[in-house]
């Protein structure tokens, strides 16, 4: 026997680093797998979930980019477990049916705008930003998170079948119009396209003839004139469906209030109640983190969108006209009638309208005190 074999027999042979590690992995993964910890790799993956999700957002838009890419953010976390096809507005059904379409079962959730719901859900009224009240996004993420607002929105979509899942953050919303609109006494008359819901009566107050239609009529009913001015999203969306070629003016507010309808115009994932219950609960929790990343991504990146699109209108002669402060304040007396009015209408509204009242009273926000609940003729409104 060689001096090399004698040590061979003494010493056995080594095994690379790497192989020592993928052997342990593998012997502690099936160890875990039948003592049954939880969130350990198991031998055999179960096959995937599969689900489908329609967004309001057209193709090509930066909206649905963003869309896609919290799609792909999900099958990232849940390392594959949960796959969502992302598909645009209009591939199953038509904005406006989405609702419906997942409360019955013909696909799996939706990534919509909560105001488009205020005739199924009352409480969307005070879901998303309404004329004149809370304005910051903040102030929504705090509401939602800390003053009991996702409690409100599970319960009330709760009802109809359907898993709320948390907000998105999105933009202030623009007018875009054909003619000049340069005072609160300009509105009257006009045929302009809203939302509907109590953004729609603050501008009926004031003598416009509103009109309903989904995104996906809104350039053509400009085009053909069969409307004066639309309000519609943020810069870089409404760039990218092509307004500057056919609204050659956009209406704002001063730098103090930009959006006065709807300065920040949030949205919201819902899932079918049934397919949420059957999803497992460590998936449960990864969906909603995917939800909150979206909501700081898809925010940040439309405002970066914005900043860019912003000039392309002025290339394209398009006009800003800033309204001034006297305006705002004629609009806003017709505001507090109307939050209460549509408060009203339900008892989840009514509950989640005056957690946002002591919210803008509190020393925090300092928006308005009590001596601000009156009507337009200045007569105490009671709650």
């Amino acid at each position: 026997m060689t001096k090399k074999e004698q040590q061979d027999k003494i010493t056995p042979k080594k095994e690379s680093r790497r192989s020592f590690l993928k052997t342990a992995a593998v012997a502690t993964g099936a160890a875990a797998g039948v003592m049954g910890f939880p969130g350990v790799m198991k031998l055999s993956a179960a096959a995937p979930i599969k689900w489908k999700m329609q967004t309001c957002w057209d193709a090509g838009t930066v909206g649905y980019t963003k869309f896609q890419d919290f799609g792909k953010k999900v099958a990232e976390m849940t390392e594959g477990q949960l796959l969502i096809e992302c598909l645009p507005n209009g591939a199953i059904v038509g904005t406006f049916e989405m609702f419906d379409a997942v409360k019955s079962g013909v696909f799996d959730a939706y990534h919509s705008f909560d105001v488009y719901w205020v005739g199924k859900v009352p409480v969307c009224t005070f879901l998303t930003s309404y004329p004149f009240a809370m304005d910051r996004p903040d102030q929504w993420d705090t509401w939602y998170q800390y003053l009991g607002g996702k409690e409100i929105a599970r319960e009330a979509y709760g009802k109809q079948g359907l898993m709320y899942l948390g907000p998105i953050q999105h933009d202030d919303n623009l007018i875009h119009s054909k003619k000049p609109i340069r005072s609160f006494e300009e509105f009257k008359g006009k045929k302009i396209r809203y939302p509907g819901g109590i953004i729609a009566d603050i501008y009926r107050a004031a003598g416009v003839s509103t009109v309903l239609l989904p995104g996906g009529e809104v350039y053509p009913a400009l085009e053909k004139g069969v409307i004066d001015a639309s309000d519609f999203v943020g810069w870089a969306v409404n760039y990218n469906l092509g307004f500057a070629e056919i609204a050659k003016y956009i209406i704002i507010g001063p730098p103090s209030t930009p959006c006065l309808h709807q300065p920040c115009d949030l949205m919201s994932i819902e899932v079918n109640m049934n397919k949420w219950k059957a999803l497992p609960k460590h998936l449960q929790v990864l969906l909603e983190a995917a939800v909150a990343w979206h909501s700081i991504d898809h925010y940040t990146a439309i405002q970066k969108a914005d900043l860019e699109a912003i000039p392309k209108y002025l290339e394209k002669k398009v006009e800003i006209i800033r309204l001034k402060e006297k305006d705002i304040e004629k609009f806003q007396k017709f505001a507090p009638e109307l939050w209460v009015a549509w408060a009203k209408k339900d008892p989840l509204a009514m509950r989640a309208f005056k957690s946002q009242w002591e919210f803008m009273k509190s020393m925090k926000v300092g928006y308005y005190t009590d001596a601000d609940m009156v009507d337009r003729a200045g007569k105490k409104i009671a709650l």
